[in-house]
């Protein structure tokens, strides 16, 4: 079981083995305290935790607590990228063809308003396939069978 911990660009990330939290939160308790000792404000408003189990019957989890209780969620951005709790990549293939698809749009207005190409080049450059190629190691080589075929039409 994996735990993520995710608040105000801080992330923790803890292996827990045969059931063994004390390491997990042992590291979280020391992240809060360090940052109360730096005068640094965890915004627990913010702050997540995802939990990776993939045993058939997964374990029951206490809840992480730093002043108030850690929501715990099934995902969440990182970076740009959508992180799921079964650690699958099609709600953000999905996510990323339909960002594309606004981007397209967007696109086709300015070639409609007659716009240079080297402008059309500078803005497909700049949006469209910076976020393929940014994204596309992520989620390609994880992506369930149907997944890459979405990809491969951009």
């Amino acid at each position: 079981m994996d735990g993520w911990m995710d608040g105000n660009d801080t992330t923790v990330i803890g292996l827990i083995k045969n059931n063994y939290e004390t390491a997990y939160r042992e590291e979280v308790d020391g992240l809060a305290e360090w940052c109360l000792t730096n005068n640094l404000l965890l915004n627990t408003e913010k702050t997540m935790e995802l939990i990776v189990d993939f045993k058939r019957t997964a374990n029951p989890h206490s809840t992480i607590y730093i002043k108030e209780t850690v929501e715990c969620v099934n995902s969440f951005k990182f970076m740009g990228v959508h992180i799921f709790k079964d650690l699958t990549w099609t709600t953000g293939c999905s996510k990323l063809v339909k960002k594309d698809r606004q981007h397209l749009f967007f696109l086709r207005t300015l070639r409609k308003n007659q716009l240079s190409s080297d402008i059309l080049m500078n803005f497909y450059r700049c949006t469209i396939e910076n976020i393929l190629s940014n994204r596309i190691t992520v989620y390609y080589s994880s992506c369930s069978a149907s997944d890459p075929k979405v990809l491969q039409r951009w």
